[in-house]
């Protein structure tokens, strides 16, 4: 039986080029992608073994499931 998961991810453009992925509900899946297609590509290929990894292993499999997501604006002094 197949199940969907659904997943936020985060790119950073690196400053040597490309970008860095990371998948905040997964501790440690991150991965790399030279274009913003391509990283997400990586993303769903990195998911996929991640959560193969935990089913292989018994391990429970986390979601994004009940996370709330907002954006913080702090004020620094220079």
């Amino acid at each position: 039986m197949n199940v969907r998961l659904s997943y936020r991810i985060l790119l950073r453009k690196e400053p040597e080029g490309g970008y860095t992925v990371t998948v905040p509900s997964l501790p440690g899946c991150i991965t790399y992608g030279e274009t913003i297609e391509e990283a997400i590509e990586m993303a769903k290929e990195a998911i996929e073994l991640y959560i193969e990894s935990l089913r292989e292993h018994g391990e429970e499999i986390p979601t994004d499931e009940g996370t709330l997501e907002y954006t913080l604006t702090v004020e620094t002094h220079a």
